[in-house]
């Protein structure tokens, strides 16, 4: 270990010049009364930071402090905290799940308006969304019984495709199969009247006894009937 001395010669041989003097009075010195109450406050503030999962920005580790009778300045909180590296979550921009098309046909809304239903399998609604999480963005499809208010089919992915959608409605119609009160004739299938620019357009036939098959593009918003539980009985199973 080098002592004090020959750091530095070394220093002032390298144009930064300082006397062994300097340095021990700097070492010496007794903290300035800023330096003692920067080092409690971030005490304190590391402390709330971590107690609220270190989600907390500046302003919320601030007023949390003058809630706990600690005064300080919201510019100061905003210096220690830029000092100990810490910073709050920052709210990502907002996802667009869905956005109206006009320039597509739109299926007829057989429900008009009226989400009632005297008994199961006779109406269902669907839709999608997102869930923020601390490893990104999932999107999650459900299919709602509008009888019970069930969800009776669900589906969870990190992308939006068709695929999400199809699925959470094959569950559905997988789980009523298997519970023995199967989907029949008659049943209508709602989804609101956007479209997602993400999802990818594949479309989907299901048949039925009643009719002929009918094709819908996935993403595309419609209001259709008479499923066929048959195809999603036999996908699972």
């Amino acid at each position: 270990m080098f002592g004090v001395e020959p750091i530095c010669r070394v220093l002032t041989s390298h144009g930064l010049k300082i006397a062994t003097s300097t340095y021990y009075a700097a070492k010496n010195r007794t903290p300035s009364t800023r330096a003692v109450r920067d080092a409690e406050l971030k005490t304190h503030i590391s402390r709330v930071h971590t107690d609220n999962f270190s989600v907390y920005g500046v302003r919320k580790v601030w007023r949390q402090l003058h809630r706990e009778g600690i005064p300080a300045a919201r510019c100061t909180v905003a210096r220690l905290m830029r000092d100990l590296g810490l910073e709050g979550a920052r709210r990502g921009k907002k996802i667009r799940t869905t956005i109206r098309d006009d320039g597509q046909e739109r299926a007829a809304d057989l429900l008009r308006r009226d989400f009632t239903a005297p008994s199961p399998n006779e109406r269902w609604v669907a839709d999608f969304t997102y869930v923020a999480t601390w490893s990104g963005v999932v999107y999650v499809a459900f299919v709602v019984d509008v009888f019970s208010r069930a969800i009776v089919g669900w589906s969870a992915a990190t992308s939006k495709r068709a695929k999400l959608v199809l699925d959470a409605l094959d569950m559905a119609l997988w789980r009523r199969n298997r519970a023995g009160t199967p989907a029949g004739p008659g049943l209508i299938h709602h989804s609101d009247a956007a479209v997602s620019t993400h999802l990818s357009r594949s479309p989907r036939t299901f048949s039925t006894p009643a009719s002929t098959p009918r094709s819908a593009p996935s993403a595309t918003p419609w209001t259709t009937r008479s499923w066929n539980p048959r195809s999603a009985s036999t996908r699972r199973s």
